[in-house]
């Protein structure tokens, strides 16, 4: 079904906004877009959009520009992002399989994706509460002293100290080893725990043990803070002629906890393999007020790399994108010389809508999106920019670099990385 005019006239306003950054008034938007009508016409449009919230007019003398729901209308709309040629996939690809290590691949990540939207990228470091256990290893140190170590799907190495007075026997330590392994493989922390408890009634020699390997599962799962973000780009915002709005993002950035909740909560509020926006208001965060994020998780196998696989064979058809089609992003900012560009087409319009049906991109307070698969992502991957960013075009962003992240983790998990 075709959109009322208004809200087509919306459209190209929040676009011509995005690549301007100057009010927009009636007579270049005529001029512009073939919309079929008179200019006048056109004001009286933009009249009723801003009675109904969508725009407003900074000065009585200067044209519109759209409100967080007028950028919230436009987004819901985007119906797709364009898939990455073969050209782009390689030079991501190239760039993150130099990474010497997990931490290394994260910090590529956030300089990568800053690099192509020209914004703030934050990159999470796996959650532990959300990792599952590949590998236990208890290894005495003293005579009253064990250290537990667990290596993890993310790629993660887990240590922990458990006193134990009288420690097992080194044939008890290796029997409880392997049978810990076998039972524990691919749980959380948590239901390790749970796991291990189960088995102290037909272990009552080791008891002490079981119980001791079980708390410290928990501890390995609480402990949500060992997270890490990494950052970059930041200097980005220092050069927007909107310095002042962006001035409270700085403030933001430094409160990574309050970061990390955000940023964690809209990954996961979109379905298994989608991307979460938060506009202005929508972070319910103040210093964030002037500012979107864009998130998506990665990380949340099996399901995840199954869709990493059939989207990478649906680009090779021409297939649509997991967003549901294809579609056109505009080109994104790019940084150094070589990086990818998120485009196949320098002609293609930002934000391009869908005069049918429409995928609604998810926001904080409830948006559309499934439950996904149970495990959820094992973390994050976002840019951070002004209320004007390029939408379509850090949507396409985060999505790629999320997908490379996921293969990352696939390999840690077949053994096969650093």
């Amino acid at each position: 079904m075709a959109q009322p005019r208004r809200m087509v006239v919306l459209r190209a306003i929040v676009e011509d906004y995005i690549r301007s950054q100057e009010p927009i008034g009636s007579a270049a938007l005529t001029k512009k877009h073939d919309l079929g009508v008179s200019s006048a016409t056109i004001r009286n449009d933009m009249a009723s959009l801003e009675e109904e919230g969508y725009l407003i007019q900074p000065h009585t003398s200067s044209g519109r520009i759209p409100t967080e729901k007028g950028y919230r209308y436009f987004v819901d709309r985007l119906s797709t992002v364009v898939p990455l040629s073969d050209a782009q996939r390689k030079g991501i690809a190239a760039f993150l399989s130099g990474s010497v290590s997990l931490q290394d691949t994260l910090q590529r990540a956030a300089r990568l994706l800053s690099h192509i939207t020209g914004q703030v990228a934050v990159v999470a470091s796996p959650s532990p509460a959300k990792a599952k256990v590949l590998r236990v290893q208890i290894v005495p140190v003293s005579s009253t002293l064990l250290l537990i170590v667990v290596i993890t799907d993310a790629g993660n190495v887990a240590q922990h100290t458990l006193a134990l007075s009288p420690q097992p026997t080194d044939i008890t330590l290796a029997d409880v080893g392997s049978v810990v392994n076998g039972a524990c493989l691919g749980l959380t922390f948590a239901q390790a725990a749970e796991r291990v408890r189960s088995l102290k009634s037909s272990r009552r020699e080791s008891v002490a043990l079981l119980e001791g390997l079980a708390q410290v599962f928990e501890a390995m799962g609480d402990n949500e803070r060992s997270s890490e973000l990494y950052m970059a780009g930041a200097s980005h915002l220092a050069h927007r002629r909107d310095i002042a709005d962006m001035a409270p993002l700085f403030d933001a950035l430094e409160e990574q906890i309050v970061l990390m909740k955000l940023m964690s909560a809209l990954s996961e509020d979109t379905d298994a393999y989608g991307v979460g926006v938060a506009i202005g208001s929508e972070t319910h965060t103040p210093e964030l007020l002037h500012a979107s994020v864009v998130t998506s998780g990665y990380g949340n196998s099996p399901a995840s790399r199954t869709e990493l696989a059939e989207s990478d064979a649906g680009h090779e058809d021409g297939g649509g994108s997991a967003l549901g089609g294809t579609a056109h992003a505009n080109t994104a900012h790019t940084g150094m010389a070589g990086e990818p560009r998120i485009t196949d087409d320098a002609d293609a319009e930002p934000g391009k809508m869908d005069d049918g049906d429409s995928v609604a991109m998810p926001s904080l307070d409830g948006g559309s999106g499934g439950s996904g698969e149970s495990s959820g992502p094992v973390a994050f991957v976002g840019s951070i920019g002004p209320t004007h960013m390029d939408y379509a075009a850090t949507i396409a962003a985060v999505r790629a670099v999320a997908r490379y992240l996921t293969r990352a983790i696939s390999s840690y998990d077949d053994g096969d990385g650093n």
